[in-house]
């Protein structure tokens, strides 16, 4: 799973490793990519690494922000994101 590999060497504090990874999994659910060796994974967790060197905490907006654009090509249209309970 691609975002796992690539924060062992990010420099997030685990709270936001937690985070990082809870927007991963709510974007691949969203996008319905069973397949995690997919190379859209990759895309996605890079994405979600690069929205949080700015500072972005939100697991939601996270999503919202490696989703952009992908939802556009010839993936299924994108599942709600899953609600904080």
């Amino acid at each position: 799973m691609a975002i796992y590999r690539m924060l062992r060497t990010a420099s997030f504090s685990p709270e936001v490793n937690e985070q990082l990874a809870a927007a991963y999994e709510d974007a691949v659910r969203a996008l319905r990519l069973a397949n995690r060796a997919d190379p859209v994974t990759t895309i996605i967790a890079r994405r979600i690494i690069d929205a949080a060197k700015t500072g972005e905490r939100d697991p939601a907006r996270l999503c919202a922000l490696a989703i952009k654009d992908l939802s556009a090509s010839k993936l299924p249209p994108p599942l709600p994101a899953r609600r904080p309970e």
